[in-house]
């Protein structure tokens, strides 16, 4: 048989691995401590901070969707950032994107605040300004692409080849697509990370994080920095998100053929001003979006007309869509980035970043596409009254 599709890959995680019952799906371990086989002889499993059956699986399966050597599930999406941070020591400096999530800027900044690290944020698509960085010999890049919540994108293998000239890792954040999408470690990125709570998991069910290397001795040295600090994730959820990375792909599928549609309703309507998503033809970055992914994704963002008093009667008006955090999930949600996934940020950040009051954010779920596009034009119509 020859390499197996992505699609084979995600949905035969683990499957038919039981060697004591013969069960077809992998079991959920809870038990927090392994017996050893005698004296100072450890199995496998010793201890579920350290190693956890269900969450070695589930780690094995993101590894060998992003074609990485080692995968390392923690708690959270944050807690994955926080573990890459152990990389660094108080003299080394990191380059980071000006427009990144805000939870990551504000750790970051904090992190720098307290002399963990030098830091330096950059526009990363600002050529120059990414080369004087780049000047200060960085031990590592962070990359977020496409960015939340505007969804800009940067050149994964032109930056990671720059890079790499000066002797810096490079870690990507590939929570928007999922390695359904992109495969940052295929275009030069030493690390790729998740927030498994969101597309790989896609129910709304789970907080967790995951963490792949390109390398195997970098994997070891992240794997043995979560179990240090403590910050792996749980059986259960690890179990609960590899049924759910069981669906992605299917579910990637019916995600693009909406957020398509939903795209182009906004770009046609009387009450945007904007809409922000690279699967338009007209987004500045769509050829990159079709050479560095399979497809566009179903993330999107657009300002609407009438500022923030708009934003809050289309919010009031939806009803299908579900004013929330988070992202990914199989249900549509609406959220305004600069009072809910970016409240983080100082607003003079928001600014620098694009992030303006009458900016909204959008999840486009999997539900049907007809129903989609009429909530979303009964609240816009009702918004510009």
């Amino acid at each position: 048989m020859s390499e197996k599709k992505i699609a084979t890959t995600a949905v035969r995680a683990g499957i038919n691995s039981d060697q004591h019952h013969g069960a077809v799906v992998p079991a959920l371990h809870l038990s927090s401590t392994y017996a050893l086989k005698g004296f100072n002889e450890k199995r496998q499993f010793d201890y579920s901070r350290t190693g956890n059956p269900t969450r070695a699986t589930f780690a094995q399966a993101i590894a060998d969707l992003e074609q990485g050597a080692l995968g390392i599930v923690t708690s959270t999406g944050m807690s994955a950032v926080h573990l890459i941070c152990q990389l660094l020591s108080t003299e080394d400096t990191i380059v980071i994107p000006h427009d990144c999530y805000g939870g990551s800027f504000r750790l970051f900044t904090h992190l720098a605040k307290r002399g963990q690290f030098n830091l330096v944020v950059v526009d990363q698509n600002d050529q120059q300004a990414l080369s004087q960085a780049l000047a200060t010999k960085p031990k590592l890049v962070l990359v977020e692409t496409p960015s939340n919540p505007l969804l800009r994108l940067v050149d994964i293998a032109a930056i990671a080849k720059q890079a790499h000239q000066v002797g810096a890792l490079v870690a990507v954040d590939n929570t928007f697509l999922s390695p359904v999408l992109q495969q940052p470690l295929l275009l030069g990125a030493d690390i790729v990370f998740h927030s498994t709570t969101k597309y790989i998991n896609g129910h709304s069910d789970v907080v967790g994080g995951v963490l792949v290397t390109k390398e195997q001795s970098l994997g070891e040295e992240l794997a043995w920095w979560a179990n240090c600090i403590g910050i792996t994730g749980s059986a259960f959820d690890s179990y609960l998100a590899l049924r759910g990375l069981k669906t992605l792909p299917i579910r990637m599928k019916q995600h693009q053929i909406n957020a398509d549609a939903v795209a182009k309703f906004l770009q046609q309507h009387s009450a945007i001003a904007q809409v922000y998503f690279p699967g338009l033809e007209d987004h500045p970055q769509h050829t990159l979006a079709k050479k560095q992914q399979y497809n566009f994704g179903a993330m999107m963002s657009f300002e609407i007309k009438g500022g923030v008093e708009a934003v809050k009667v289309l919010f009031d008006r939806v009803k299908l869509f579900t004013l929330a955090q988070s992202l990914g999930g199989v249900e549509s949600l609406i959220s305004h980035p600069s009072t809910m996934t970016h409240a983080g940020m100082e607003i003079e950040a928001q600014l620098e970043a694009g992030i303006t009051q009458s900016l909204v954010r959008l999840s486009v779920g999997i539900e049907d596409v007809e129903d989609i596009l009429a909530d979303l034009s009964q609240a816009l119509e009702a918004s510009q009254q």
